[in-house]
C-alpha cells in the first residue's frame, strides 16, 4: 500500500475493530475537526486484526455500529478509540504539535511587565525548564492555555490583545484597508476628505511587530502606528 497509514483501534462489545487511516487526518478527526472521509480511510475494510488481515464480519459491524459503511465506522473508531503510532510517528507528531503551540503562544501572549511579545525560543526554553508534556491528540488552543500556566512560574507571560491606531496616507489607504481586515479586528475607521485612513485595529498582542512590519511594507514605510493600549 503506497499511502502512509496508521492503525486506529476500538474495543467495544467484546470485539476489537481496526481500520487503516491517514495519520494527519486521523489526528484532526481526533481533535474534533471535520475531515474528508474518502481521504481519511486508507483501505476498504474494517478488521478484527489488521496486521493479520482478519476482517470483521458485516453482521458484527451492523450490530455494533448500526451500519456496514466502512468510512462512517472508521470515523467512529478514530474518535472513540486509540491510534496506534510507531515511536517515530509519535515523536514527529509531538514535535509538530509543540511548534504549533509555541507559535500560537508567541502570537497571542506578551510579557505583562513590558507589554512586549515573547520570542518563540524563550517560550520553548521555558517549556523545557517546566518539563511541559505535549499531547499529540489535544488541540493547540487547549494545550496552549495549560502551557502558559506551567511556564508562568518561570517567565512573566499572559494572553493579551493590543489596540493599534493606524494612519495610512491616501496613496495606500484603499489597498491597505482590505489588508487591515485580514490582520485583525477593525474597531474604528475614519476616512479623511483627502483619502487618509485612520483606523483602530485589535490584534493578538504578540503580533505587534509582525503587523507593524506588514503595514510598513504595504505603505513603503509611510504608515503611522501608535499602540493605544495592551489589555
Amino acid at each position: 500500500m503506497s499511502k502512509p497509514y496508521i492503525i486506529a483501534r476500538l474495543e467495544v462489545g467484546g470485539h476489537r475493530f481496526e481500520v487503516l487511516v491517514n495519520p494527519e487526518l486521523a489526528f484532526k478527526a481526533k481533535e474534533g475537526k471535520s475531515v474528508n472521509l474518502d481521504e481519511l480511510v486508507v483501505g476498504e475494510y474494517v478488521y478484527k486484526d489488521a496486521r493479520k488481515g482478519l476482517k470483521a464480519s458485516p453482521e458484527v459491524l451492523q450490530k455494533i455500529f448500526g451500519t456496514t459503511d466502512v468510512k462512517k465506522i472508521a470515523l467512529e473508531i478514530v474518535k472513540r478509540g486509540e491510534i496506534q503510532l510507531t515511536s517515530e510517528q509519535r515523536r514527529q507528531l509531538i514535535e509538530s504539535k509543540k511548534k504549533q503551540i509555541i507559535n500560537f503562544i508567541a502570537r497571542n501572549a506578551i510579557d505583562p511587565r513590558t507589554k512586549a511579545p515573547i520570542p518563540p525560543k524563550r517560550i520553548e526554553m521555558a517549556m523545557e525548564q517546566a518539563k511541559v508534556g505535549i499531547d499529540p491528540f489535544v488541540s493547540v488552543e487547549k494545550q496552549a492555555i495549560q502551557v502558559i500556566k506551567a511556564i508562568s512560574r518561570i517567565i512573566p507571560i499572559k494572553i493579551a490583545k493590543a489596540i493599534l491606531q493606524v494612519k495610512i496616507p491616501p496613496a495606500y489607504s484603499g489597498r491597505a484597508y482590505s489588508q487591515l481586515m485580514k490582520l485583525g479586528e477593525l474597531k474604528k475607521t475614519e476616512w479623511r476628505s483627502d483619502g487618509t485612513l485612520i483606523a483602530e485595529l485589535e490584534i493578538p498582542a504578540g503580533m505587534q511587530t509582525e503587523v507593524i512590519s506588514k503595514l510598513n511594507n504595504i505603505t513603503r514605510g509611510e504608515v503611522e502606528v501608535k499602540i493605544l493600549h495592551v489589555k
